[in-house]
């Protein structure tokens, strides 16, 4: 599962070919989430609600680059960096 975004200690990973709705895994000390791209919000999992929170703001910053790489992972193409929450 290519990481693709690193911010906090939050890890931010995208799996190939994975299931819709076009998600990514949030990973966080012993804590993962799936947060829904498109929904801004935690479909699977848990995270502290203030990593939750940091996640779905950098979440609605880099939606189009997520989108991207969901359709590039879907084609099991090389997935993209994205720049950190800052």
């Amino acid at each position: 599962m290519p990481q693709i975004s690193t911010f906090l200690g939050i890890i931010i990973r995208m799996f190939y070919r994975d299931h819709n709705p076009p998600h990514f895994h949030a990973v966080y000390a012993e804590y993962e989430g799936l947060i829904d791209i498109n929904k801004l919000e935690l479909i699977s999992g848990k995270l502290p609600p203030r990593v939750l929170g940091l996640v779905i703001e950098w979440t609605a910053l880099h939606q189009k680059e997520l989108n991207d790489n969901w359709e590039s992972a879907k084609r099991q193409e090389q997935l993209k960096s994205i720049a950190p929450l800052v």
